[in-house]
């Protein structure tokens, strides 16, 4: 898998990790806090019930974070131009193409996620 920086991959038609919404916000704020690597689109459905990052082409091959989804998009996934519309229907973006990077680094959204995982526990059994 290409692991290179996020502005390496022109996102003509990105692959996309499809997250439970609650641990897909945390891991927004976390990557969106971090130095360095950041947050590339993220597009949400119209339940709220999941979130979906899109990641290079080809991420989808060999990934394997549990309580997610990786869909290959084969060049037919989610286009991104300046001014798109939602990439699914019955989706609308909740960060934009360029309000973000072209594309979430694959490598650091598996980080956020364990983090955002973590973090959701932790809370949890506090109650």
């Amino acid at each position: 898998m290409d692991t290179g920086r996020i502005s390496d991959h022109p996102c003509d038609a990105c692959d996309v990790v499809t997250v439970p919404t609650r641990q897909g916000l945390e891991a927004v704020d976390i990557l969106r806090r971090g130095a360095g690597e950041g947050v590339g689109p993220v597009i949400h459905d119209d339940g709220c019930d999941t979130l979906g990052f899109l990641v290079p082409p080809g991420t989808a091959a060999a990934w394997d974070v549990p309580g997610s989804t990786c869909t290959e998009t084969d060049g037919r996934g989610p286009h991104v131009d300046p001014a798109p519309e939602p990439p699914v229907e019955g989706s609308d973006w909740l960060l934009p193409p360029g309000d973000a990077d072209l594309a979430t680094d694959p490598a650091v959204l598996r980080a956020a996620l364990g983090e955002a995982a973590r973090l959701i526990e932790a809370a949890d059994s506090c109650r």
